[in-house]
This record gives structure tokens, C-alpha cells and sequence, in this order.
């Protein structure tokens, strides 16, 4: 449970209807699964006790009184036992019957909360045996102890901050003003339901999406226990259709009409931040519900969730095509928006043959076609010096071609070697000088050049080398639009392999293929025996890695420990811990003392949830120190020291 992670489950026994004893069994048997998986919120379907399809037996004593049994044993079973047990009864209570999710832990019967919404309707006729619960909760004495009872009753854990659990009962969800509204505007982080769905066709996909939708409505991790095969009866059919979604994402589902467990762990902290940044999301400022504490038991959890390891990337090949044309089209009504407005009649775009610049260069000429402008008033500049290999020289001048650009050729070394006149600086001493001369001397090329052409200057850095700093300040860290300005390194690689495979022009196909084969490098020290000396990946390390850091950082403002921790699992197999290690300590080190160049970036269109403008999403003090992190990071050193 450290780092905010709380394991859940969403049970579904094997019932039968009627059977109070059998399924008590049943329930005892999986919840005991569940305690010794080390869940912390288990939830059972609505009315598991004696079955949801009992109809008009709701009415008999026998098994009312069956049912009131079955709780306290159920209770007393959770007893040495922390955490919350949630499993649907009928009670009977003042004279009424209700249904009732109750919630229980440590031998004790925390709390009754009712179901607010009763079906009548269809297949389902539950006013015939039950009331609806009272509008607001109440104590009310059950077995000679006074219990909380009602709606929205909030569970508070005395020993894990932020787990707040509350529940609500099947048809309540899908109701226009759910429960669950209020108990999160009170702070429960983790909303629970005990259902009985059952299944018609179409019926799961809509669920599906409610239960997510509801999640991330509320910022808030949702268990949803649904009946299974066992409440099958008559006319109806229940498929034990569970699911466990988070802010919007489904964590895990079930496969239907198999009864069991689903587990994962809902992170706790990652809501509360949500919640934090998420202005529209109000909370309520005088607290009108009963919370009652209990323990969850803390203790060390193995994840069993899955991090993706490349968050940019589209991930399901059915989404690819839609999201890599959204993207594409963002960055190019961006600029669109940016030429018409300046009466540009060019844009000029550096070219080097590598992932930047060619992304750069589509995303402009997807722009000239939307303006209706002829592409040959894109200048595609290229500017071999010290470092240019003929590799990455002939792709960007046949790319340039494929294109319809006007390709531009300005030999910049002589320029540099008398730059270095100039200053005194040996052109021998291969330092930072030396790189960051011939960058700053082609952003003066291509600046005067649009002067020229009157047009503008369009940047070709992307969002990973703007979180690494990994740009020549005033050289190609400038530009008048910057495309790629919210588009990690990882997403410009993915966004031309989409290109390419999609592209009907076979010999652009076959160049951007070789780009995405090329290394990545700024070519800016002399090749060796032809090929690329400078490797950026073998400097700053694998883009991969950094844009998984940036991703949790600035998304959910994870801890670097915690990033190491997810990192772990997301690049198993793929990176040691050590080299992970190795390059989140060089991320966190970066970020912070990079942030004067982030403070002055140009503009560019922002694409997704993460950005670094200044004016937007990040604003952070250029010298803010990075003493925290690195701190951290020595105590989750993978040799211990």
C-alpha cells in the first residue's frame, strides 16, 4: 500500500437462489481468497446472501431471518481480519425491508448503506418487496448496536490518508443523480457497487462504459461486483460482468459468465492529485455525511496493474489511424491558424534527414494543403557542416523532393570556422562551443532566410528534448512556431511510422523508413569512417525511459520514487533496474536545471494532456531546486545505498 496503492476485488460467487447457508459458504471461501491476496476493499454482489431473484420470497420470515443470521456470521468471519468486506442482504428494519450493502471489517458490522434507486420496471419489479432508503443516513439499532444506515455513508482508513469508501447499490449508478455524486464531493476516492445485472445484447458494452465514465466523472476508482450464473433463473440471465475502472480507465474486467475474483490496485494518491489540479471538481465545503473509520491494515503490496511503457503511443491498433490523423491535424491547424494570421507566404523548415525535422516537414506541408498554398513556398533548408553524413544529407533532400518543397542548400562550415575566428575558440576543441557555434549558426540562416522569404521560421525540437534541456539555447531551442513543441520523442517515431505505412508514394515511404532506422543525433561532431559519431541516446540516454518519467511526473505528479517503482514493471525484461536508475537520476537532474529554456519557449499547439508551455500546463521558477528528488532517489537506490 505504499506510494497510494490500495488492492480491490469484485467477487462473484457461486450462489443459489435461496440458499442462505450455501452461499455464506461461498462468500466466506472467496473473501478468504481475497484477504490472503491482501485486498483491502473486497466487494460482493447485491442481496449474494440469499440471491437477488428471490422475488416474492423476500416476503417470507424464514428467509429474512436466515439473512440477518448470515450477516453476523459473515461479520464475525472478518473478525483479526482489516480492511472492508462488502456484501448485499435484505434487512428488515423499523418495519420496512431494505436492500443493503453492508460493510464489514474486524468483526463488526461498520455500516448499512441502502439502495436509493429501486427498478420497477422491465424485468425488474423491486418495489413490490423493498423500500427505498432514506434520503439522508441515520443510526439505527441493529442487534442491540446503533449502526450507521443509509445512503452515502463514507468509510474513512485511520492508517492510509486519502482511502475514503463508499457505496452504492446497482440501479443507483445508473440513475441521473447517482449517490456516489455526493460521497465524492465528500472526499471517497473509491466507490463500490454490489449489482445484479443481468445480461441482454449490447447490455455489457453500455455498462462498460457508465462504470468508467462514472469514474472519471468523479476522479475516483470504481469496484463494480455484478451477480453471476447462480442468480440465472426463470427469464433472466446474470453474466458476473465485474469491473474495477480509475479516473475513466478500466483496470480490470472480468470475462462473462465465469464466476470468481478480478484484483488490481486503484492508486489513491494519483486521484487525490487529480482532484488537486481539476479546478471544475468541487468539493463540499460543509460535510453533511457520516463517516466512520476503520483500519486497511497497511502493508507492502506487490503490483499487479500494468503500466504501459510508452504512454504517448496510441496504444490499440484500432485507435491508431484515428489518433495519429488527430494529432497530425492539431499540429498542422496550429500552424495553419499561425501562417494565415502573419500573411506568411512561406514557412521555412531546417532539414536533416532525422525524426524532428521530418516530422516537421509533414506537419507543414499538411498545413500548405489546408491553407491551399503551393508547397514550393516551403523552404526545406539544409545545412551540412562538421557533422552531416551522407546518410541523413540525402534522405532530407529527397524527402524534400517527394515533397514539393523547395529544397535549399547552405553550406554552413566556413561561416562556423570563421566564427571560431572570431572568438578565439580552436576548431580542434570538439566541446560544447564548438557543437552549439554550428546550431546558433543555422537558426541565424533559417531566421534571415524567412526574412527573406517573408515567412517563418518553423521549429523542429520536440517535448523530450525540451524536458532534457537537449537544445542549443537561441540556436534550434528558437523558432516562430514550434509543431513539435508537445510531442515526445517516443509519438514523433510513431506518428512517421504511421505515416509511412500509410503514405502511397513508395519512395517517401522508403525514406522515412530509413529515417526511423537512423540514429538519433544532432550530427554536430565529425563523422567516423562515414557513419554517426555523436549518438543522442548514448548521452541523455533512451527517449523511451525519459518520456515514461515525464509522463508520470507531470501527469500525475509522481514522486521519482514511485516513478522507479512503476518503471520497474513497465520495462521488465526490456531495462535493468540499474540503467533505470541510472537515467531517472539524469531526468530529475535535467528537468530542473533546464527550466530557463523552457521558460522562453515559442509557441506550438498543444496535443495532449501533457505539455511544457510556460503560458500553459507548466509553469515552474527556472531556478527551483532539485534537492528533494535526488534525495529520494538515494533511498530507492536498486544496490541499497
Amino acid at each position: 500500500m505504499r506510494d497510494g496503492f490500495v488492492k480491490v476485488a469484485a467477487v462473484t460467487p457461486d450462489i443459489r437462489v435461496a440458499d442462505v447457508a450455501y452461499n455464506v459458504e461461498q462468500i466466506m471461501a472467496l473473501a478468504s481468497e481475497a484477504y490472503e491476496k491482501d485486498a483491502r476493499v473486497i466487494v460482493f454482489p447485491e442481496l449474494c446472501v440469499t440471491g437477488y431473484t428471490c422475488g416474492d420470497l423476500f416476503t417470507q420470515d424464514a428467509l429474512l431471518r436466515e439473512a440477518r443470521k448470515a450477516l453476523r456470521e459473515i461479520a464475525d468471519f472478518t473478525k483479526g481480519k482489516k480492511g472492508l468486506l462488502f456484501v448485499g442482504v435484505p434487512l428488515a428494519l423499523e418495519g420496512e425491508l431494505y436492500n443493503v450493502a453492508a460493510a464489514l471489517s474486524d468483526g463488526k458490522i461498520l455500516g448499512l448503506t441502502t439502495k436509493s434507486f429501486l427498478p420497477n420496471y422491465g424485468e425488474f419489479y423491486e418495489m413490490r418487496q423493498f423500500t427505498p432508503g432514506p434520503k439522508q443516513a441515520r443510526m439505527v439499532n441493529f442487534e442491540g448496536e446503533e449502526v450507521p444506515f443509509g445512503p452515502q455513508l463514507i468509510f474513512e482508513a485511520s492508517d492510509m490518508e486519502g482511502l475514503l469508501v463508499s457505496a452504492e447499490i446497482c440501479e443507483d449508478v445508473w440513475s441521473s443523480i447517482p449517490p456516489s455524486i455526493g460521497a465524492a464531493r465528500e472526499g471517497a476516492t473509491i466507490i463500490v457497487n454490489c449489482s445484479a445485472s443481468d445480461e441482454t445484447i449490447g447490455k455489457a458494452d453500455y455498462r462498460d462504459s457508465l462504470i468508467s465514465g462514472q469514474s472519471a466523472r468523479l476522479i475516483c476508482g470504481y469496484v463494480y461486483a455484478n451477480a453471476g450464473e447462480g442468480e440465472s433463473t426463470t427469464d433472466l440471465v446474470f453474466g458476473a460482468h465485474n469491473l474495477i475502472a480509475e479516473n475513466g480507465i478500466m483496470l480490470a474486467a472480468s470475462k462473462r459468465f465465469e464466476n470468481g475474483a478480478i484484483y488490481t490496485e486503484i492508486d489513491v494518491k494519483r486521484l487525490l492529485s487529480e482532484r488537486q489540479k481539476n479546478t471544475t471538481f468541487t468539493m463540499e465545503q460543509i460535510r453533511t455525511l457520516l463517516r466512520i473509520p476503520f483500519e486497511a491494515g497497511v502493508k507492502e503490496i506487490s503490483l499487479t496493474r500494468t503500466f504501459p511503457s510508452r504512454p504517448f503511443v496510441p496504444a490499440e491498433d484500432a485507435e491508431r489511424e484515428k489518433r495519429c490523423e488527430e494529432i497530425l491535424t492539431i499540429q498542422a491547424m496550429g500552424l495553419k491558424k499561425r501562417l494565415a494570421h502573419t500573411h506568411s507566404e512561406s514557412a521555412v523548415v531546417g532539414i536533416s534527414g532525422g525524426l524532428d525535422s521530418t516530422l516537421t516537414l509533414l506537419v507543414t506541408a499538411k498545413a500548405f494543403d489546408a491553407l491551399g498554398m503551393d508547397r514550393k513556398k516551403i523552404m526545406a533548408v539544409t545545412m551540412p557542416c562538421f557533422g552531416t553524413t551522407d546518410r541523413t544529407y540525402k534522405n532530407a533532400c529527397k524527402m524534400a523532393e517527394c515533397l514539393g518543397a523547395t529544397l535549399k542548400e547552405v553550406p554552413i562550415a566556413d561561416a562556423v570556422k570563421q566564427h571560431f575566428k572570431d572568438i578565439g575558440h580552436d576548431p580542434e576543441n570538439h566541446d560544447v562551443t564548438y557543437e552549439n557555434s554550428q546550431a546558433r549558426e543555422r537558426t541565424q540562416v533559417l531566421m534571415d532566410t524567412a526574412n527573406e522569404q517573408n515567412g517563418l521560421v518553423i521549429g523542429t525540437g520536440d517535448m523530450s528534448e525540451l524536458a532534457l534541456g537537449w537544445a542549443t539555447y537561441n540556436g534550434d531551442h528558437m523558432s516562430m512556431y514550434a509543431v513539435n513543441a508537445s510531442v515526445p520523442k517516443t509519438l514523433v517515431r510513431h506518428l512517421i511510422r504511421y505515416y509511412a505505412d500509410t503514405c502511397e508514394d513508395e519512395k517517401l515511404k522508403e525514406i522515412l523508413l530509413d529515417v526511423l532506422d537512423t540514429p538519433v543525433s544532432p550530427e554536430l561532431l565529425p563523422p567516423k569512417d562515414g557513419q554517426i559519431e555523436q549518438k543522442t541516446e548514448d548521452l541523455v540516454g533512451p527517449y523511451e525511459l525519459h518520456d515514461f518519467f515525464l509522463y508520470y511526473m507531470l501527469r500525475f505528479g509522481y514522486s521519482p520514487g514511485k516513478i522507479y517503482r512503476i518503471a520497474k514493471i513497465a520495462f521488465a525484461g526490456e531495462y535493468s533496474d540499474e540503467v533505470i536508475y541510472k537515467w531517472l537520476t539524469t531526468f530529475c537532474r535535467r528537468f530542473f536545471a533546464q527550466q530557463y529554456k523552457r521558460s522562453c519557449m515559442p509557441d506550438g499547439p498543444k496535443v495532449g494532456t501533457v505539455a511544457l508551455s510556460p503560458r500553459g500546463d507548466w509553469r515552474m521558477p527556472s531556478d527551483a531546486c532539485v534537492t528533494l528528488w535526488m534525495e529520494e532517489l538515494k533511498e530507492v537506490h536498486p544496490e541499497g545505498k
